[in-house]
């Protein structure tokens, strides 16, 4: 047993909303820059729809992942080594820039500028790859105007595979929102598909990464992605992807995604899993056992056994004891409500989703019943095949199982809570009913509706020896800005371009304290109010005249006039920071 470490995420999808928060400060963190207009690391989809590109999920056509050979061993569905060399110029199985989007902006100078007419002007999108007027008909999140529209239905890969009841009812049954970031899997496929090796998995907490200056550009790892997070900068010729916030994540902080997201529904944590059994699970034949043999390999951080493995491999003991606190441990395999993302991709990801519960309790809320009684919903969850249905094709490669088992769990904790809350005496036999002690529901359901920001984020920090790498680090971790990583230089000069843009300037060192500061405010229960609150001045009111009391140390009294002791107070009494006359 080798034991690594892996940072991972559970989103909780009965909680987004489709504000799409997330994508957006996502897009200014990480791809707010030419070449990469139309990349979304993180971007939400409405399900049923095709998503984003379009159709990523048929892997007939984009050959993405690993599948099974005649003996049973696992192998690229895009091929080997031969076939990426003698494609290697010229890969055909890529997604086009209209799978995407073509990105575009306005005519703002023509609406501003217009004259005085009868007719309001009207700014134009243009094209930002071609700078000609366009007509916009898709975009990251067009699924999200279409959502329950027969529109989306003809080209849902999902829909396709379910029966045809289903695919003409779903938009009277459901629709729920779908984030996505690069699932950072334990058997990366976009790693083995690579040629020069630029993409890599950390050793010390699972991020795959690509390493801008050994990418060639040749795009095999598109291909190999079966999610399609790896996106080609057509301005650098360089493959970039979700960083899982990387600089954040070694100070203690979350993602980007997650610590701005309005519904509260992302937990980020670290697992210990068994290195050596990864291409054993990835392997295992029936697609459908692929989620519990990954689950298998999550190991239990408070097994002594597993504890001195880990220490035995070079897991810090704080690490350790992060795991014994992940969220994302409990949720997949204490609770047993997550799910992962596509296991038939045979990738072992690790961003794991809890299924919504919703359009049950909305369907059953519809007839008149009351929602919240446990033989309600449990009658409904087996009546209601058609969302367990498709919700299987997302998360168990069609094995309707698991996703019924958790949302029974759910449904259960939902119903068995309510009595509690409204002062009854709470039932026993509904947490019995699924497997779980009432203990375990109350657990569960504190983390999944009133766990604080500590709690939804447990990230073990880098230790204090690391400190100054990391802030050498995390001054070059854009990506590709002129001068920067991948452009063939040693960084930006002074008053030339930058990530952010022309004339930006050189990049400026983050300093670890900067986070720490930032991680005990966030993390605080109550508001700031420092005891020497008084005594500090408010400089944004200062005038510039004078000293302001607070801005500097009181100076003691001293009976010595020696040269070297602080000065004297005033005999008479007046303040010694008070505004003076000039003298003559």
């Amino acid at each position: 047993m080798k034991v690594m470490a892996q940072m991972a995420m559970v989103m909780n999808l009965d909680k987004c909303i489709g504000c799409h928060t997330c994508s957006v400060t996502c897009k200014q963190a990480w791809t707010n820059r030419t070449g990469v207009e139309y990349v979304w690391f993180n971007n939400v989809e409405t399900r049923p729809g095709q998503g984003y590109p379009r159709r990523y999920e048929d892997q007939e056509t984009w050959r993405g992942g690993w599948q099974l050979n005649r003996r049973g061993r696992l192998t690229l569905k895009a091929g080997g080594r031969f076939r990426k060399l003698v494609t290697i110029f010229s890969n055909p199985k890529l997604p086009s820039l209209d799978a995407y989007y073509q990105p575009w902006t306005y005519d703002y100078e023509t609406l501003t500028n217009a004259p005085l007419q009868e007719h309001t002007p009207v700014a134009r999108p243009k094209s930002l790859i071609t700078g000609e007027d366009m007509k916009i008909t898709w975009s990251a999140n067009w699924d999200d105007d279409l959502g329950g529209a027969r529109a989306t239905s003809e080209q849902d890969v999902l829909l396709d595979e379910v029966s045809e009841k289903i695919k003409f009812q779903f938009e009277q049954t459901f629709m729920f929102y779908l984030p996505r970031i690069c699932e950072h899997c334990l058997n990366p496929s976009c790693a083995a598909s690579c040629p020069s090796g630029a993409i890599y998995k950390r050793t010390e907490d699972g991020i795959v990464l690509v390493d801008q200056d050994r990418c060639r550009g040749w795009r095999m790892c598109v291909t190999g992605c079966p999610y399609k997070k790896v996106y080609f900068n057509h301005r650098t010729g360089k493959a970039e992807k979700c960083t899982f916030c990387f600089p954040r994540v070694e100070v203690g902080l979350p993602t980007v995604c997650a610590e701005t997201c309005v519904g509260r529904l992302r937990y980020i944590g670290l697992v210990l899993y068994d290195a050596d059994r990864v291409l054993e699970a990835a392997a295992t034949p029936d697609d459908k056992d692929l989620y519990e043999a990954q689950r298998r390999i999550l190991l239990d951080p408070h097994d002594p056994a597993v504890i001195a493995a880990a220490e035995r491999d070079g897991i810090p003991r704080d690490w350790i004891e992060a795991a014994q606190r992940s969220p994302v441990h409990s949720l997949i395999n204490t609770y047993r409500v997550a799910l992962p993302l596509h296991p038939e991709y045979r990738t072992m990801p690790m961003v794991w989703y809890i299924p919504p519960l919703s359009p049950v309790v909305e369907a059953v809320s519809g007839t008149g019943h009351d929602a919240e009684d446990r033989t309600t919903l449990f009658a409904a969850i087996d009546a209601l095949r058609i969302p367990v249905e498709y919700l299987a094709e997302l998360f168990t490669a069609g094995d309707p199982g698991p996703v019924d088992a958790v949302l029974r769990r759910l449904a259960a904790m939902r119903s068995y809570m309510r009595d509690i809350n409204l002062g009854r005496e709470p039932d026993a036999a509904i947490p019995e009913a699924v497997g779980m002690s009432e203990e375990e529901m109350c657990d569960m359901y504190r983390l999944l509706a009133l766990a604080a920001y500590d709690e939804r984020y447990v990230i073990p920090p880098a230790h204090a020896e690391q400190a100054h790498g990391l802030e050498e680090l995390a001054t070059d971790c854009s990506l590709d800005h002129e001068g920067g990583p991948g452009m063939g230089g040693d960084g930006g000069e002074a008053g030339t371009s930058g990530p952010f843009g022309e004339s930006s300037g050189g990049n400026s060192p983050i300093a670890v304290e900067n986070f720490r500061m930032l991680h005990a405010r966030q993390t605080t229960g109550t508001l700031t109010d420092p005891a020497d609150k008084e005594a500090r001045v408010n400089l944004l009111n200062w005038d510039g005249k004078g000293s302001p009391q607070g801005l500097f140390p009181r100076r003691s009294r001293s009976r010595s006039g020696s040269r070297g002791s602080p000065p004297t107070e005033p005999v008479d009494g007046s303040d010694p920071n008070a505004e003076s006359e000039p003298k003559p």
